[in-house]
Protein backbone atom coordinates (compact mmCIF):
# COMPACT_ATOMS: atom_id res chain seq x y z
CA UNK A 1 0.00 0.00 0.00
CA UNK A 2 1.38 3.41 -0.93
CA UNK A 3 2.22 5.75 1.90
CA UNK A 4 -0.52 8.25 2.66
CA UNK A 5 -2.97 6.41 0.43
CA UNK A 6 -6.38 5.10 1.41
CA UNK A 7 -6.92 1.67 2.83
CA UNK A 8 -6.90 -1.08 0.27
CA UNK A 9 -9.81 -2.85 1.93
CA UNK A 10 -12.20 0.12 1.75
CA UNK A 11 -15.54 -0.99 0.40
CA UNK A 12 -16.42 0.82 -2.80
CA UNK A 13 -19.89 -0.17 -4.02
CA UNK A 14 -20.48 -0.52 -7.71
CA UNK A 15 -22.80 2.01 -9.37
CA UNK A 16 -26.45 1.07 -9.52
CA UNK A 17 -26.31 0.52 -13.27
CA UNK A 18 -23.49 -2.01 -12.85
CA UNK A 19 -25.41 -4.03 -10.28
CA UNK A 20 -28.88 -3.76 -11.83
CA UNK A 21 -28.75 -2.72 -15.50
CA UNK A 22 -32.50 -2.08 -15.59
CA UNK A 23 -32.52 0.28 -12.57
CA UNK A 24 -31.33 3.88 -12.85
CA UNK A 25 -32.04 5.10 -9.31
CA UNK A 26 -32.22 3.52 -5.89
CA UNK A 27 -33.38 4.93 -2.55
CA UNK A 28 -30.00 6.54 -1.84
CA UNK A 29 -29.60 8.13 -5.29
CA UNK A 30 -31.79 10.88 -6.66
CA UNK A 31 -32.29 12.39 -10.14
CA UNK A 32 -31.53 15.98 -10.96
CA UNK A 33 -34.01 18.61 -9.81
CA UNK A 34 -35.55 19.27 -13.26
CA UNK A 35 -36.01 15.56 -13.86
CA UNK A 36 -37.37 15.07 -10.33
CA UNK A 37 -39.98 17.80 -10.90
CA UNK A 38 -41.10 16.18 -14.16
CA UNK A 39 -41.26 12.72 -12.59
CA UNK A 40 -43.21 14.11 -9.65
CA UNK A 41 -45.67 15.83 -11.98
CA UNK A 42 -46.10 12.55 -13.85
CA UNK A 43 -46.87 10.80 -10.56
CA UNK A 44 -49.44 13.51 -9.89
CA UNK A 45 -51.12 12.94 -13.27
CA UNK A 46 -51.31 9.20 -12.61
CA UNK A 47 -53.02 9.63 -9.24
CA UNK A 48 -55.20 12.51 -10.48
CA UNK A 49 -57.25 10.12 -12.60
CA UNK A 50 -57.88 7.88 -9.61
CA UNK A 51 -58.91 10.87 -7.50
CA UNK A 52 -61.37 12.17 -10.11
CA UNK A 53 -62.88 8.72 -10.73
CA UNK A 54 -63.40 8.00 -7.02
CA UNK A 55 -65.00 11.42 -6.50
CA UNK A 56 -67.19 10.97 -9.59
CA UNK A 57 -68.43 7.67 -8.18
CA UNK A 58 -69.27 8.56 -4.60
CA UNK A 59 -70.20 12.28 -4.64
CA UNK A 60 -73.36 11.97 -6.83
CA UNK A 61 -74.56 9.07 -4.65
CA UNK A 62 -74.16 11.28 -1.59
CA UNK A 63 -76.29 14.06 -3.10
CA UNK A 64 -73.47 16.31 -4.23
CA UNK A 65 -73.01 18.16 -7.49
CA UNK A 66 -70.07 19.68 -9.32
CA UNK A 67 -69.24 22.05 -6.46
CA UNK A 68 -69.11 19.22 -3.90
CA UNK A 69 -67.17 17.03 -6.35
CA UNK A 70 -64.57 19.78 -6.82
CA UNK A 71 -64.28 20.18 -3.03
CA UNK A 72 -63.72 16.44 -2.58
CA UNK A 73 -61.08 16.38 -5.32
CA UNK A 74 -59.29 19.37 -3.75
CA UNK A 75 -59.41 17.74 -0.32
CA UNK A 76 -58.11 14.38 -1.55
CA UNK A 77 -55.25 16.08 -3.42
CA UNK A 78 -54.30 18.13 -0.35
CA UNK A 79 -54.36 15.15 2.00
CA UNK A 80 -52.48 13.02 -0.56
CA UNK A 81 -49.74 15.66 -0.61
CA UNK A 82 -49.42 15.58 3.19
CA UNK A 83 -49.39 11.77 3.25
CA UNK A 84 -46.78 11.66 0.49
CA UNK A 85 -44.50 14.09 2.33
CA UNK A 86 -44.81 12.06 5.55
CA UNK A 87 -44.14 8.83 3.67
CA UNK A 88 -41.07 10.18 1.85
CA UNK A 89 -39.61 11.87 4.95
CA UNK A 90 -40.40 9.38 7.73
CA UNK A 91 -41.80 6.29 6.03
CA UNK A 92 -40.36 3.85 3.53
CA UNK A 93 -39.21 6.72 1.25
CA UNK A 94 -40.49 4.95 -1.83
CA UNK A 95 -41.20 7.36 -4.73
CA UNK A 96 -44.96 6.82 -4.75
CA UNK A 97 -47.90 9.15 -4.21
CA UNK A 98 -50.16 8.16 -1.32
CA UNK A 99 -53.57 8.88 -2.82
CA UNK A 100 -57.10 7.51 -2.73
CA UNK A 101 -57.80 3.78 -2.79
CA UNK A 102 -60.45 1.79 -4.62
CA UNK A 103 -60.70 -0.52 -1.60
CA UNK A 104 -63.03 1.97 0.15
CA UNK A 105 -65.43 2.52 -2.77
CA UNK A 106 -67.85 -0.33 -2.07
CA UNK A 107 -68.22 0.43 1.70
CA UNK A 108 -68.61 4.13 0.90
CA UNK A 109 -71.36 3.38 -1.62
CA UNK A 110 -73.17 1.32 1.02
CA UNK A 111 -72.99 4.26 3.44
CA UNK A 112 -74.09 6.80 0.82
CA UNK A 113 -77.17 4.75 -0.12
CA UNK A 114 -78.22 4.09 3.46
CA UNK A 115 -81.89 4.71 4.26
CA UNK A 116 -80.98 7.00 7.14
CA UNK A 117 -80.37 9.83 4.65
CA UNK A 118 -83.83 9.61 3.09
CA UNK A 119 -85.05 12.21 5.59
CA UNK A 120 -82.98 14.91 3.88
CA UNK A 121 -84.75 16.80 1.12
CA UNK A 122 -81.89 19.19 0.41
CA UNK A 123 -79.15 17.31 -1.52
CA UNK A 124 -76.41 19.48 0.01
CA UNK A 125 -77.51 18.61 3.56
CA UNK A 126 -77.58 14.93 2.61
CA UNK A 127 -74.08 15.25 1.20
CA UNK A 128 -72.76 16.83 4.39
CA UNK A 129 -74.41 14.23 6.64
CA UNK A 130 -73.18 11.27 4.60
CA UNK A 131 -69.70 12.77 4.30
CA UNK A 132 -69.49 13.05 8.10
CA UNK A 133 -70.34 9.36 8.42
CA UNK A 134 -67.80 8.39 5.77
CA UNK A 135 -65.09 10.45 7.48
CA UNK A 136 -65.88 8.89 10.85
CA UNK A 137 -65.77 5.40 9.37
CA UNK A 138 -62.40 6.10 7.77
CA UNK A 139 -60.98 7.41 11.05
CA UNK A 140 -62.10 4.30 12.96
CA UNK A 141 -60.82 1.98 10.22
CA UNK A 142 -57.47 3.80 10.18
CA UNK A 143 -57.03 3.46 13.95
CA UNK A 144 -57.84 -0.25 13.65
CA UNK A 145 -55.13 -0.82 11.04
CA UNK A 146 -52.66 1.31 13.02
CA UNK A 147 -53.22 -0.81 16.13
CA UNK A 148 -52.68 -3.99 14.13
CA UNK A 149 -49.43 -2.62 12.70
CA UNK A 150 -47.94 -0.93 15.78
CA UNK A 151 -48.55 -3.86 18.14
CA UNK A 152 -47.07 -6.38 15.72
CA UNK A 153 -50.23 -8.37 15.09
CA UNK A 154 -49.73 -8.23 11.34
CA UNK A 155 -46.26 -9.78 11.66
CA UNK A 156 -47.82 -12.72 13.46
CA UNK A 157 -50.69 -13.06 11.00
CA UNK A 158 -48.51 -12.69 7.88
CA UNK A 159 -46.55 -15.82 8.77
CA UNK A 160 -49.63 -17.88 7.95
CA UNK A 161 -50.01 -16.29 4.51
CA UNK A 162 -48.49 -17.90 1.45
CA UNK A 163 -48.64 -16.89 -2.23
CA UNK A 164 -51.37 -19.49 -2.63
CA UNK A 165 -53.51 -17.57 -0.13
CA UNK A 166 -52.45 -14.01 -0.99
CA UNK A 167 -53.04 -14.16 -4.74
CA UNK A 168 -56.73 -15.22 -4.51
CA UNK A 169 -57.24 -12.45 -1.93
CA UNK A 170 -55.90 -9.81 -4.33
CA UNK A 171 -57.93 -11.24 -7.22
CA UNK A 172 -61.17 -11.26 -5.22
CA UNK A 173 -60.53 -7.67 -4.10
CA UNK A 174 -60.29 -6.62 -7.75
CA UNK A 175 -63.30 -8.69 -8.80
CA UNK A 176 -65.32 -6.90 -6.13
CA UNK A 177 -65.15 -3.82 -8.38
CA UNK A 178 -66.02 -5.74 -11.55
CA UNK A 179 -69.60 -4.48 -11.61
CA UNK A 180 -68.33 -0.94 -11.02
CA UNK A 181 -65.88 -1.01 -13.91
CA UNK A 182 -68.17 -2.67 -16.47
CA UNK A 183 -71.53 -0.90 -16.08
CA UNK A 184 -72.88 -2.39 -19.30
CA UNK A 185 -72.62 -5.95 -17.94
CA UNK A 186 -75.65 -7.15 -16.04
CA UNK A 187 -74.63 -8.61 -12.68
CA UNK A 188 -75.94 -12.20 -12.49
CA UNK A 189 -76.25 -12.10 -8.74
CA UNK A 190 -78.11 -8.80 -8.46
CA UNK A 191 -81.49 -10.52 -8.16
CA UNK A 192 -80.66 -12.07 -4.82
CA UNK A 193 -77.82 -9.87 -3.51
CA UNK A 194 -78.76 -7.32 -0.87
CA UNK A 195 -76.50 -4.78 -2.58
CA UNK A 196 -78.40 -4.81 -5.89
CA UNK A 197 -79.51 -1.21 -5.33
CA UNK A 198 -75.91 -0.07 -4.95
CA UNK A 199 -74.93 -1.91 -8.13
CA UNK A 200 -77.85 -0.51 -10.15
CA UNK A 201 -77.23 3.09 -9.11
CA UNK A 202 -73.48 2.73 -9.56
CA UNK A 203 -74.03 1.46 -13.10
CA UNK A 204 -75.90 4.66 -13.93
CA UNK A 205 -73.25 6.86 -12.35
CA UNK A 206 -70.30 5.00 -13.85
CA UNK A 207 -71.80 4.57 -17.29
CA UNK A 208 -69.81 7.46 -18.71
CA UNK A 209 -66.53 5.93 -17.53
CA UNK A 210 -66.80 3.05 -20.00
CA UNK A 211 -68.53 4.80 -22.92
CA UNK A 212 -65.73 6.73 -24.58
CA UNK A 213 -63.78 4.20 -26.59
CA UNK A 214 -62.63 7.00 -28.90
CA UNK A 215 -60.46 8.45 -26.12
CA UNK A 216 -59.79 5.48 -23.85
CA UNK A 217 -58.46 3.04 -26.44
CA UNK A 218 -56.00 5.52 -28.07
CA UNK A 219 -54.76 6.46 -24.60
CA UNK A 220 -53.93 2.82 -23.77
CA UNK A 221 -52.26 2.33 -27.15
CA UNK A 222 -50.22 5.53 -26.73
CA UNK A 223 -48.93 4.54 -23.28
CA UNK A 224 -47.89 1.06 -24.43
CA UNK A 225 -46.36 2.32 -27.69
CA UNK A 226 -44.36 5.16 -26.11
CA UNK A 227 -43.08 3.10 -23.16
CA UNK A 228 -42.40 -0.25 -24.83
CA UNK A 229 -41.76 0.29 -28.54
CA UNK A 230 -40.44 3.82 -29.12
CA UNK A 231 -37.33 3.30 -26.90
CA UNK A 232 -36.23 0.43 -29.17
CA UNK A 233 -36.39 2.66 -32.24
CA UNK A 234 -34.87 5.77 -30.65
CA UNK A 235 -31.87 4.73 -28.60
CA UNK A 236 -31.29 7.17 -25.74
CA UNK A 237 -29.14 6.82 -22.66
CA UNK A 238 -31.44 9.03 -20.61
CA UNK A 239 -34.52 6.86 -21.16
CA UNK A 240 -36.80 9.81 -21.86
CA UNK A 241 -39.69 7.84 -23.32
CA UNK A 242 -39.51 5.08 -20.70
CA UNK A 243 -39.66 7.55 -17.82
CA UNK A 244 -42.06 10.13 -19.22
CA UNK A 245 -44.44 7.97 -21.27
CA UNK A 246 -47.43 9.15 -19.20
CA UNK A 247 -46.62 12.84 -19.77
CA UNK A 248 -46.34 12.37 -23.52
CA UNK A 249 -49.49 10.23 -23.66
CA UNK A 250 -51.59 12.69 -21.65
CA UNK A 251 -50.49 15.61 -23.84
CA UNK A 252 -51.18 13.73 -27.08
CA UNK A 253 -54.56 12.31 -26.05
CA UNK A 254 -55.77 15.58 -24.50
CA UNK A 255 -54.94 17.40 -27.72
CA UNK A 256 -56.72 14.65 -29.66
CA UNK A 257 -59.81 14.96 -27.43
CA UNK A 258 -59.76 18.76 -27.76
CA UNK A 259 -59.65 18.46 -31.57
CA UNK A 260 -62.62 16.07 -31.57
CA UNK A 261 -64.58 18.42 -29.29
CA UNK A 262 -63.81 21.53 -31.37
CA UNK A 263 -64.61 19.69 -34.61
CA UNK A 264 -68.10 18.83 -33.32
CA UNK A 265 -67.62 15.06 -33.26
CA UNK A 266 -69.95 14.75 -30.26
CA UNK A 267 -72.50 17.48 -31.01
CA UNK A 268 -75.27 15.03 -31.91
CA UNK A 269 -74.34 12.29 -29.48
CA UNK A 270 -76.14 11.25 -26.30
CA UNK A 271 -75.65 13.48 -23.22
CA UNK A 272 -73.76 10.76 -21.35
CA UNK A 273 -71.36 10.33 -24.26
CA UNK A 274 -70.77 14.07 -24.41
CA UNK A 275 -70.13 14.15 -20.67
CA UNK A 276 -67.59 11.33 -20.99
CA UNK A 277 -65.77 12.37 -24.15
CA UNK A 278 -65.95 16.16 -24.49
CA UNK A 279 -63.32 18.32 -22.81
CA UNK A 280 -65.81 21.04 -21.80
CA UNK A 281 -68.53 19.10 -19.95
CA UNK A 282 -67.03 18.12 -16.58
CA UNK A 283 -67.99 21.35 -14.80
CA UNK A 284 -65.15 20.96 -12.31
CA UNK A 285 -63.09 23.97 -13.35
CA UNK A 286 -66.04 26.35 -13.12
CA UNK A 287 -67.29 24.79 -9.88
CA UNK A 288 -63.95 24.85 -8.04
CA UNK A 289 -63.39 27.88 -5.76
Amino acid sequence: MAAGGGKSDDFQPFPVKDQLPGVDFCLSSTPSWPEAVLLGFQHYLVMLGTTVIISSIIVPLMGGGNVEKADVINTVLFVAGINTLLQTLFGSRLPVVIGGSYAFIIPTISIALSRRYSIFVDPHRRFKASMRDVQGSLIVASFFTMVIGFFGFWRIISRFFSPLAAIPLVILTGLGLYAQGFPQVRAPYSSFCHCSQEIAVSKQILGHLARCIEIGLPALVAVVFLSQYVPHFLKSRRGIFERFAILFSVAIIWAFAEILTAAGAYDNRAPQTQFSCRTDRSGLISAAP
